[in-house]
């Protein structure tokens, strides 16, 4: 790991060797096109994580994790805390390496992916949202097992930083790249890995207006913490997280070049346009990154790509917004 000012920052270095420890149970993900709604001509190279084998990104990073205690955690089991994606990561890895796993899920969490979580064998404590970091915490100290945190880790960082690693291998052109951001891991590393390989590449954060932590922190040059009860209210339920992470922040003020919001409506638009366009199933935090682009709120000039971070959709809300019920 780099450092930065006595600050620890993941290398590219490092997320090239987290590509090699995980290349075995991740998917490399195509690049899929999407054509612009009103301007057909135009497209945008939507990295499908969706179709990773737990629906989302966050397998990259969990498994970067475990990879590297795995003696401890056969010996002592693992802990994670999620409202989803990276708990489904970490109970699918655990039944592939046979290890025993407890994910912390909070009380808000959509019910289908809590059953995902339990249906891989895992036990799920579901405690109230303002306690799940802190309930994880606990378990760790309690018991012994090895913490795998969703975001605020370095090897994290690593291992979703090989999502901007195959954009660049697959799409060295790129001039822009758009990442949703939530605690800050998968933007952290996808940054780091873009701006190491061709500095001029433009990377955006996206995040939903009604839990924009992370652009009120880029504008005021500060790590901003908002109550729960704000970022709550948005659709996105893998986007609520209250504030970045401490290591994200380091590398979030390093190398990203730009935060923008995009509506609750805006998100459904682009969930549905995936759907139908794009032959992606994606929830609505995944569809974030495609809504910049296609209500312009980004330049849509040159060649850009975003991250369509995950497909753990309600298939019930998934049909109320193929109707334009919502």
């Amino acid at each position: 790991m780099g450092t930065s000012e006595g600050t620890e920052l993941v290398t590219l270095a490092d997320i090239e060797a987290a590509a090699e420890r995980i290349s075995d149970l991740v998917l490399r993900t195509p690049l899929i096109q999407l054509p612009h709604p009103q301007h057909p001509d135009e497209v945008l190279h939507c990295k499908a994580e969706s179709l990773q084998p737990t629906s989302a990104f966050k397998l990259r990073g969990a498994y970067n994790t475990i990879a590297q205690v795995l003696d401890q955690a056969r010996e002592n089991g693992i802990v994670a805390q999620s409202s989803g994606n990276h708990a489904r990561a970490v109970a699918w890895l655990a039944h592939r390496l046979g290890l025993r796993a407890v994910i912390v899920m909070p009380d808000a969490a959509p019910l289908p992916k809590i059953d995902a979580v339990r249906a891989l064998g895992a036990d799920v404590e579901i405690v109230p949202s303002a306690l799940r970091d802190i309930r994880a915490h606990e378990l760790a100290e309690q018991h012994g097992y090895v913490h795998v945190p969703p975001y605020d880790d370095l090897r994290i960082i690593a291992g979703q930083g090989t999502v901007g690693l195959e954009i660049m291998q697959q799409l060295p052109e790129v001039d822009t790249v758009l990442v949703p951001v939530s605690g800050g891991g998968l933007i952290s590393g996808v940054a780091t890995a873009v701006k190491a390989l061709k500095p001029g590449t433009r990377v955006i954060a996206v995040e939903p207006e009604l839990a924009a932590d992370a652009a009120q922190s880029f504008r005021e040059g500060r790590r901003i913490t908002w109550e729960q009860e704000l970022t709550y209210r948005t659709v996105a339920d893998g986007l609520r997280t209250p504030a970045l992470g401490l290591h994200p922040w380091e590398h979030f003020k390093r190398y990203v070049d730009d935060v923008v919001t995009v509506t609750e409506d805006q998100i459904l638009a682009a969930m549905r346009h995936l759907t139908l366009a794009g032959r992606l199933v994606v929830e609505p935090s995944g569809a974030v990154a495609t809504a910049a682009w296609m209500h312009n709120i980004v330049p849509s000039t040159g060649t850009v790509a975003a991250v369509v971070s995950g497909g753990s959709v309600d298939p019930a809300l998934l049909a109320r917004v193929l109707r334009q019920e919502v």
